[in-house]
């Protein structure tokens, strides 16, 4: 566990230092739309704990995309609520706003004691929480458990991804629908500081496909365009139907519609494995026992792949590290 927080003080939410009490933020409670359009309402202990992470972010200088990408960050991983866990009794001792059950997880920002984040009293403050997520060369932890800042290349990421490679959570797509949210919580809150405009429909995931190499083949280009035809399916459990499928069920209707036919299942039997991939090859996940993985997709370039990835989140382009034990197969010869 880091002791950086012995020598690295952050401000305490019961001192004079204390932003969220010093900013206005009013007592009136905030509504604002939703992920799915229905309205939702921050109390004055969620503006509070929103305005921690605010106050920290401007302490920092950091730029607004950011500040966004830890507000979505807490409305996902507690709803920017300070909860303590049964599973850390020590954390029941102070002051929260509810319970939350994940593991060993505490705070706002859902950061576990047991992973290095931090000692349960600094945990269980929003001015820390934002502090670790952030973290950088003067955070917290000093870059283990890796902060926002810690994460090469971040400023081109989504702000779902760049959440995501944080958190590593297990449900790494849901960041992303919190960015109008977050956007109207920062505006009522902070209307001077200026957050980067929602993504496009068209980015398929918050950044545009990669740039298609020169020298690639007929067959691999016509791979990553049926691959993108994709985009917006459906997951279904079993599904080869197009829009309509699941992970290898995609990858075999992209295959098909080049004149190759692949197994239904297993893919990279009928390939081989390569350790240097290019677009068009199929990507293995999740490994679930001697050569044998769970997920399959299809490698887009520069760490990005386009699968079925989960009810959930459909067919979609996505950085391949959401998920692990990744390796590659070249399936035509």
């Amino acid at each position: 566990m880091s002791n950086a927080a012995d020598v690295c003080v952050w401000p305490d939410s019961s001192g004079d230092v204390d932003a969220t009490r010093s900013n206005g933020i009013g007592r009136e409670a905030l509504t604002f739309s939703g992920p799915n359009g229905a309205p939702m309402t921050l109390n004055v202990r969620q503006k509070e704990v929103a305005m921690a992470y605010i106050s920290v972010g401007r302490s920092l200088k950091l730029p607004g995309q950011a500040i966004q990408i830890s507000i979505m960050m807490a409305l996902q991983e507690s709803g920017l609520r300070m909860l303590a866990n049964p599973a850390v009794p020590e954390s029941l001792g102070f002051p929260n706003d509810g319970l939350g059950y994940d593991h060993d997880s505490i705070g706002s920002a859902q950061q576990r004691p047991g992973a290095g984040w931090g000692r349960v009293q600094d945990l269980m403050r929003a001015e820390y929480n934002a502090a670790a997520f952030f973290g950088g060369p003067n955070g917290p932890n000093r870059g283990s458990p890796r902060g926002l800042l810690d994460i090469r290349g971040w400023e081109r990421m989504s702000l779902g991804e760049a959440a995501q490679s944080v958190q590593v959570s297990a449900f790494p797509e849901r960041y992303a629908r919190w960015e109008p949210a977050s956007a109207a919580i920062i505006a009522a809150l902070a209307g001077d500081i200026t957050v980067p405009r929602c993504e496009s429909p068209g980015q398929k995931g918050g950044r545009p496909a990669p740039a298609i190499p020169g020298d690639l083949d007929d067959h691999r280009r016509a791979i990553i365009g049926f691959a993108q035809q994709g985009l917006g399916g459906r997951y279904v459990w079993g599904g080869t139907a197009f829009k309509a499928w699941d992970c290898s069920g995609y990858v075999m209707w992209i295959y098909a519609q080049i004149g190759k036919q692949l197994p239904r299942v297993d893919q990279w039997v009928v390939g081989a494995p390569t350790a240097t991939p290019v677009p068009g090859d199929l990507v293995v996940q999740n490994p679930d026992g001697p050569e044998h993985w769970g997920h399959v997709g299809i490698y887009a370039g520069e760490g990005l792949m386009y699968s079925a990835l989960n009810p959930s989140a459909g067919t979609l382009l996505h950085p391949i590290d959401w998920n692990p034990g990744s390796r590659y197969f070249n399936l035509l010869g």
